[in-house]
């Protein structure tokens, strides 16, 4: 949980920096955005799963 709440955080901080700059957001549109971070994880737990059938079929 504390890495979760140091993550938001720091993502908090630099939006307000870059607000405070008048730079573009770095970041893309919100649900955009959220859902390609959403990929991204399901990819990874999905490479995890398949990942050991592709080791026993190598053998």
């Amino acid at each position: 949980m504390k890495i979760v709440i140091l993550a938001t955080l720091t993502g908090f901080l630099v939006g307000f920096l870059f607000a405070l700059l008048k730079l573009p957001i770095p970041a893309p549109p919100a649900l955009p955005g959220i859902m390609g971070i959403v990929g991204i994880y399901l990819g990874f737990k999905a490479f995890e799963v398949i990942a050991p059938w592709f080791q026993e079929l190598m053998k």
